[in-house]
């Protein structure tokens, strides 16, 4: 994986990975100086973050550190008080909503769909951005439908009703729509929220294939410390709506992270994989 440099943390970091490439060359999503809030509240304050095109970029950190308010401003649902973010070099809050779906797709933390679709009909809505809106189906877009609801492991549910599912199949279907959008930017918030260990792990290895065997770039916010070690290429550790720190898994999930950003004395080890053991919670 190239050694992409957080350009700035906004905040003393206990690792530096400044580089002598320009992160612009390889940052599918640029965020400069960008302040986001609601109302006259400011909850994220980030000077410069990049997610590196081609890779998984988990955004982690204890409730209430912003990491879903910065995914809202990456993907433009959100509009920053001050500062940019570029995808591909294009400004999200400049592009055509419709445009920009077409590149970038988002599963929100939350989900709101008419109880009277079934699965595969919510599947077929994300393949809304690349036709007309009545439009009907092309080939393509039947086949985008068909390998995210088998990707999303739902085909047995596919003519179930929204209505009908229990909380993680509703979540597992929200996930088929978001990967039926097809994008080579897949912004996730929280994906594996209601889901036991199976499922949780079976989106977590979607995320992979998608990043393995179609090259997408994923932004993911996860509460599973481990299991964002595991899965992600880099970590972004937010702590009170700043980056504490950025870089690969080993560089950022420490014994001191876990004490200073999760109030957390714990033991930090890598073998074959990131394992964390908690010993106490800190005052």
């Amino acid at each position: 994986m190239p050694d992409i440099p957080l350009v700035s943390t906004g905040t003393d970091s206990t690792t530096d990975h400044v580089t002598d490439e320009d992160p612009v060359d390889d940052a599918a999503l640029l965020a400069s100086g960008i302040e986001l809030g609601y109302g006259e509240g400011i909850v994220v304050d980030c000077d410069d973050l990049v997610i590196p095109e081609g890779e998984v970029t988990a955004l982690v950190g204890p409730n209430g550190s912003g990491k879903s308010t910065l995914l809202k401003g990456l993907s433009a649902e959100l509009s920053p008080e001050s500062g940019t973010v570029l995808l591909n070099g294009s400004d999200v809050q400049e592009r055509p909503a419709k445009d920009l779906a077409c590149e970038l797709g988002l599963l929100d933390q939350e989900n709101a769909a008419p109880g009277g679709l079934t699965v595969e009909d919510l599947a077929s809505h994300g393949r809304y951005p690349h036709r007309g809106f009545l439009d009907p189906l092309t080939d393509e877009d039947r086949d985008a439908v068909e390998r995210a609801i088998d990707l999303a492991g739902v085909d047995h549910l596919r003519d179930t009703q929204l209505s009908e599912l229990s909380g993680g199949q509703k979540q597992l279907a929200f996930v088929a729509m978001t990967l039926a959008q097809d994008t080579d930017v897949l912004l996730l918030d929280e994906p594996t929220t209601y889901l036991d260990l199976h499922h949780q792990l079976r989106v977590m290895e979607v995320v992979r294939t998608l990043n393995e065997e179609r090259d997408v770039t994923v932004c993911v916010v996860l509460h599973d410390l481990q299991q964002a070690a595991r899965f992600a290429d880099y970590l972004v550790a937010l702590d009170d709506g700043e980056v504490y720190d950025w870089g690969p898994p080993e560089d950022v999930v420490t014994e001191q992270l876990l004490a200073d950003v999760f109030d957390v004395d714990a033991a930090v080890s890598y073998d074959d994989e990131p394992r964390i053991v908690p010993r106490r919670a800190l005052d």
